[in-house]
């Protein structure tokens, strides 16, 4: 039988999650003009019929309560090569938008330019997760570009190889 150790730490726990890669999205929508928001990495198809999307939000967020709001938001799945404009949607404090091209969408949503995805989300429900917050998102209309997605995967950026 496999000995699994209890988790010691939250650093023990992040290095199980970096075990699992996945793909980095931006959620964004103008507020008073100005482009507001976040990258989320806990990104997950939901359903079809409706058509639901999930992101997980930190508790101590002080974007979300500001989108949340907001009757559309633009949720962009960044592409390879959009690391800084990750960093940057990260950010803790300053211009979230001063090196990042995005383009406005239907009723003040915000979409970043070059992005693999790009889905018009209005929010659905909100479910309590521990420090976090599962947002489930309405999508209302889609667009793809084909180009392959930004992956993060053991507290890195990564490249798809192609086989």
């Amino acid at each position: 039988m496999i000995a699994l150790p209890p988790v010691t730490s939250e650093g023990h726990l992040r290095e199980a999650f970096g075990c699992f890669p996945s793909g980095v999205t931006a959620v964004c929508a103008l507020i008073d003009g100005v482009p507001r928001g976040m990258a989320a990495s806990s990104f997950t198809s939901v359903s079809l019929s409706p058509p639901l999307v999930s992101i997980c939000i930190q508790r101590t967020s002080s974007t979300w309560p500001l989108l949340r709001a907001r009757p559309r938001l633009g949720l962009s799945v960044l592409a390879e090569g959009q690391d800084d404009a990750c960093l940057s949607l990260s950010a803790r404090g300053g211009d979230r938008f001063r090196d990042v091209e995005w383009e406005p969408g239907p009723d003040d949503s915000v979409f970043i330019s070059g992005s693999s995805a790009w889905l018009e989300c209005s929010p659905h429900a909100e479910v309590p997760a521990g420090d976090h917050v599962i947002a489930l998102l309405r999508i209302h209309r889609v667009r793809t570009a084909g180009t392959p997605p930004l992956v993060f995967h053991g507290s890195r950026f990564r490249r798809l190889a192609a086989v």
